[in-house]
This record gives C-alpha cells, sequence and structure tokens, in this order.
C-alpha cells in the first residue's frame, strides 16, 4: 500500500517548469486576437504557448486517410470542439499556470456547429475543415460472396438501424507527460503514461520533426488504468515537447478530472443500418450493412481503427457466407475520437446481436435457439469468415448450452412472465460475441 509509482509519483528535476492548458469554450469558432501581454506579465509564468508557436516549430499529425487537415497539438486559426487547447502557460508551479490563464483574452468568432453525425454529412450542415470540402471523410463499400442474390432468394429481409453513443473509459489515472529538450542533440526524452507509445511513436516524431531515434520515450512502472483511452496521450507529449523547446527546460503537465471528462478522448459514435436475408428455418444467408462513424472534429490516429478494426469478422459467430458492408467516416464538433475499451468491437456486435434479436421476433422464433442455428459449427473450425478473419476454434452451441443451465435461463424466463402479469418491465438479453484469432 502506498508504493505506487505512477506518472505524477516520480522525480523530477529541480528546475522543472508545469503547464495548464487554455481550452475553447465553443464547439466551433475562428479564432481572432489571442492577447497574452497579462499573463506573461505575471511573476512565476515563463512563457506561453498559442498556435502560431505550434505551426512554426511542429507539423501537424499524420492520420489514417488522405485528407488536407491540419491537427496540430494546439488550435490553429480555429476551433472545432469544447476543449481544445488555444494556449498553453508554462510557469514555476501549476498555481501560477492556472491562475495565468485567466489573464489570456481570446476573441472568438463562433460558428455553426454540428455534433449529431447524421445531420453533419447533410449539404446543411457547417463544414470543419474547408479544405476537405465537406464533412464525409470516406466512403468505401465491400462485397463478400453474392450478397445481391442472396436477398433476392431469401424469405425474408429483416433490417434494424442502431444508434452506438459515444463513450469513455475514464480511467482513474489522468494522462501524465513530463517533456525534456536536448539542443545539443535536437532531441526530446519524454516521461508519459502512453498506452502502447510505440504504435504511434512516429506520428509524434513526425510532428516534432525529429528522426525517430531522437524522441525518446519512456512509461512510468505502475499505471492507473487505460482502457485505450491513453493511446490519446500523444498529442500532449507533442504540446509540452514544444514547450519545453521554447523554454529550455523541463516541462511537466498532469491532466485533471474535468479536463479528461471534456477533451480527452471518446469512442466512436456510429449508425448502424444493418439488414439480414434469411429463409423461412431461420437460417441467415446474408447481410447488407451500412456504418457510419463518428471520429470527432480531427481525425486522430489510429482512427479509422475503430471502423476497420472488426472488419474481418462482420458476420460475428455466424455462418453465413454474403456481405455487403458501406463504411463511412465524418468529423462532428466533438472530442476526437480514439481507441476505448475492445474499440470498434461493441459498435458492431450491438448492431448485430440487435439485428437477431429482431429477426427472431420477425420469424416468431425463441433467440437462442435462432444463434444456435446460425453458429458457426463446432466441424467447422478453423473457420475463415467471408471477409477474412479467421476463428480458430470453439464449440459456440456447447457453450450457450452451459450459458442457458448454469445461467439459469428458465427461471429468469419465469421471473419475467411473473413481473409482466403484475405489470412491471422486466427484460432478458442475450447476446454472441467472438472475438477473431487474426
Amino acid at each position: 500500500m502506498g508504493r505506487g509509482r505512477f506518472g505524477d509519483d516520480l522525480p523530477v528535476r529541480a528546475d522543472t517548469l508545469h503547464a495548464a492548458f487554455l481550452r475553447s469554450p465553443y464547439a466551433h469558432a475562428d479564432l481572432g486576437v489571442i492577447d497574452v501581454s497579462d499573463a506573461l506579465a505575471m511573476k512565476g509564468v515563463e512563457a506561453v504557448v498559442t498556435g502560431e508557436d505550434a505551426k512554426a516549430h511542429t507539423k501537424p499529425f499524420v492520420a489514417g486517410l488522405k485528407q488536407p487537415i491540419k491537427h496540430y497539438c494546439v488550435a490553429v486559426e480555429r476551433v472545432r470542439y469544447v476543449g481544445e487547447p488555444v494556449a498553453i502557460v508554462v510557469a514555476k508551479d501549476r498555481y501560477i499556470a492556472e491562475d495565468a490563464l485567466e489573464k489570456i483574452h481570446v476573441t472568438y468568432q463562433p460558428l455553426s456547429a454540428v455534433v449529431d453525425v447524421e445531420k453533419s454529412i447533410t449539404s446543411a450542415a457547417p463544414v470543419l475543415h474547408e479544405a476537405v470540402g465537406s464533412n464525409l471523410l470516406s466512403d468505401r463499400t465491400f462485397i463478400y460472396g453474392a450478397p445481391d442474390e442472396a436477398f433476392l432468394d431469401s424469405d425474408h429481409r429483416v433490417n434494424i438501424t442502431v444508434r452506438y453513443p459515444r463513450n469513455s473509459c475514464t480511467p482513474i489515472e489522468c494522462f501524465v507527460v513530463v517533456a525534456e529538450y536536448d539542443p545539443a542533440k535536437g532531441g526530446y526524452d519524454v516521461l508519459a503514461n502512453f498506452q502502447g507509445p510505440f504504435t504511434l511513436h512516429s506520428v509524434m516524431a513526425l510532428a516534432l520533426g525529429v528522426p525517430a531515434n531522437r524522441l525518446r520515450l519512456r512509461t512510468p512502472p505502475d499505471s492507473g488504468g487505460s482502457f485505450g483511452v491513453k493511446q490519446a496521450v500523444f498529442p500532449y507529449v507533442v504540446a509540452m515537447a514544444l514547450a519545453s523547446r521554447l523554454v529550455c527546460r523541463p516541462v511537466k503537465w498532469v491532466e485533471d478530472r474535468l479536463e479528461h471528462l471534456l477533451a480527452a478522448n471518446a469512442a466512436t459514435g456510429r449508425v448502424t443500418r444493418i439488414e439480414a436475408a434469411v429463409n423461412n428455418e431461420g437460417e441467415i444467408i446474408a447481410f447488407d450493412i451500412d456504418q457510419l462513424e463518428d471520429c470527432g472534429a480531427y481525425l486522430r490516429a489510429p482512427e479509422p481503427a475503430s471502423l476497420y478494426r472488426m472488419h474481418g469478422n462482420l458476420s460475428g459467430a455466424y455462418k453465413l457466407r454474403h456481405i455487403r458492408v458501406r463504411n463511412r467516416v465524418a468529423l462532428t464538433n466533438t472530442v476526437p475520437s480514439g481507441l476505448n475499451r475492445g474499440f470498434g468491437g461493441p459498435q458492431l456486435y450491438y448492431a448485430i446481436e440487435r439485428l437477431m434479436d429482431r429477426i427472431a421476433v420477425r420469424l416468431r422464433m425463441d433467440p437462442i435457439e435462432l444463434r444456435k442455428r446460425n453458429f458457426v459449427l463446432a466441424e467447422q473450425f478453423p473457420y475463415r469468415c467471408p471477409a477474412g478473419a479467421l476463428l480458430d476454434s470453439g464449440d459456440y452451441q456447447r457453450s450457450v448450452d452451459l450459458a442457458v443451465t448454469d445461467g439459469k435461463w428458465q427461471e429468469l424466463l419465469r421471473r419475467r412472465d411473473q413481473a409482466r402479469a403484475e405489470g412491471r418491465l422486466y427484460g432478458i438479453g442475450c447476446a454472441a460475441v467472438v472475438e477473431s484469432s487474426m
């Protein structure tokens, strides 16, 4: 007890400075004058970093799609979500830095904002990045097997539209970054509680304009949770590295809880329309899927990973062989998305499993029996899904039988019927979720 060595516990050099962020109160606004003179006049304030500094000394972040989006560690000319960094105060301690934020005077010119991904791709929506020309960054369709013929031959077509909301994991420990610039080597030494730092090492090195071997990343011995969220530390690594370069001293930043809730990261929101071709026996023959992904105000690496991580297993645990899928990536005036808790899986499986329940209702079948009828069979493993994923082993039917028995499914049904007879709401859910081996 009490011996944890988390990011904020580790000792730093005696001359280390501390940073605080001024963040946008607007979801969408042009930046006018940023007057930092009063903040700089405060005793203990060493520097104020703005978008002009970021533009002069760093490069925009690269992302997973080639689009003319310029995303810096500090906003340049325009803010696109509430909480976007507008300026960084670097001072002798965090108290002074926080007080100095109130001395920065920013002129905002508010613009119309859009936070609904379905509205964002309409012609009436404000465009977040004028160089792109719209809020739709990618629109791709993939076909596996012969879905058109499968739907023509089916006895039933059952569809559902599912809106999966953005969410975040909010670990106990927030972001921590300590950056030090070495002018002799022209490189950086950074301590950050970054989950999987080397996955985005090249993104940070490119933004800082240095070879990869001049950006050293270190992580604390202990972590207060991440669940994917701390992948989003990387813009702050670049911000603190920039601040250290400008003041020629180490700079430390510890994210507070309000900052984290406001602007850290969120799982993608997704609107999915999914339709199944089904025969009278309840066998699912094909899926037709349309996925619209909300990636927030900027496409932040490694997005659109949340959309494509599960692409190979669009059929879930089921043995259907024909799939059409349309994948669209769009922007809204919300915090950029990133990795959260099995990223991309819940968005897909929730839609598939809701569809399975809808099919069961349409065909008046038991929802568990419907699933068992469509599972990949034990003798079919290893099983290659139509979109390419490999399911290496399993006995899904037996697993469900065990769940029904050990989970006392029949008792749950009895309780449900009794509750409904008394006028109370009582629901029972089941879902079959598998992750592919490769």
